[in-house]
């Protein structure tokens, strides 16, 4: 009778800490949806010991609906709602492929803000300060157990409800860390920010994928 009412306690706290977690998310999805555009700069690091991995660098990203502009490490990537093009000022290089938007094996650019929506479990984790900020983290667990991902750690502002910090942990002892330095939504952008114009690439190799 005593294992059961402990089973029954636990399980009790294990769905408040879900429903607790879910009320949170919906509420960042809420808010993050209700935006015209956001406009990200973000530290990314990657760290594996077992390759003796470690690197660090920066980046920004402006997101309209599922359209996005990435700048990251001398690279840019942009996807206009069809195409992705991936364009290597360094190599005079740019390839371009389609984006399957059912597929939910990857966080990309476009759903970074709200992949956790589907095929994960939840509950609540750690509240911590960090530079001020009062984050209260989410251990994200995905369903599907032959996933590489072990579990995500997703950072919310109490305060704004913006996504802070995002860790990535894989099964093989990679974690890979998203660090939002600025958050700026309804920002003045071009009409034209996601439209490929071939005619500024005259030089360079244009490779089409599909």
């Amino acid at each position: 009778m005593r294992k059961l009412l402990l089973l029954m306690f636990v399980l009790g706290i294990t769905t408040i800490q879900a429903q607790s977690a879910k009320s949170l998310l919906d509420e960042v999805s809420k808010k993050v949806k209700s935006y015209d555009n956001i406009v990200l700069n973000f530290k990314y690091s990657l760290n594996n010991p077992a390759e003796n991995v470690s690197q660090e660098t920066r980046g920004d990203v402006t997101l309209q609906g599922n359209k996005y502009l990435l700048s990251i490490m001398g690279t840019e990537r942009m996807y206009d709602g069809k195409k992705i093009y991936v364009i290597v000022p360094e190599d005079e290089e740019i390839n371009i492929s389609s984006q399957d938007e059912e597929d939910d094996t990857s966080i990309t650019p476009s759903k970074m803000l709200t992949f956790y929506e589907e095929g994960y479990s939840y509950k609540m984790d750690a509240i911590q300060d960090l530079n001020g900020r009062k984050i209260q983290f989410i251990k994200l667990t995905p369903i599907d157990s032959k996933s590489d991902l072990k579990e995500i750690l997703l950072g919310i502002d109490n305060q704004t409800k913006h996504i802070y910090k995002m860790i990535q942990k894989l099964n093989n002892g990679t974690s890979v860390t998203f660090t939002v330095n600025s958050f700026k939504t309804n920002q003045p952008i071009s009409k034209t920010l996601f439209v490929f114009d071939e005619s500024k690439y005259e030089n360079y190799y244009i490779n089409r994928l599909d």
